[in-house]
């Protein structure tokens, strides 16, 4: 299985590095806008994609984000 790295701070790009600090400020989890800062020039077309994905249709948001989780966790990853 691929593994990606997590980029700390100090290789994340102004706008990425000022989100996940604030995320991170939070108290809740920056591993994934992290993981993104692999490829900046692709994370708002990402986004376009996946919070429509993510925010609509008959399951609930909630549910779909447990479920990521889940699989996530069946696969020892950190996003």
């Amino acid at each position: 299985m691929s593994r990606l790295s997590i980029p700390g701070n100090a290789e994340l790009t102004g706008d990425l590095r000022k989100q996940v600090e604030s995320i991170d400020a939070t108290g809740a989890d920056s591993t994934v806008l992290r993981v993104l800062g692999h490829r900046p020039d692709m994370i708002e077309s990402y986004f376009k994609f996946y919070y429509p994905l993510h925010n609509s249709g008959i399951v609930d948001p909630a549910l779909k984000e447990l479920v990521r989780l889940k699989i996530a966790a069946l696969n020892q990853c950190l996003t």
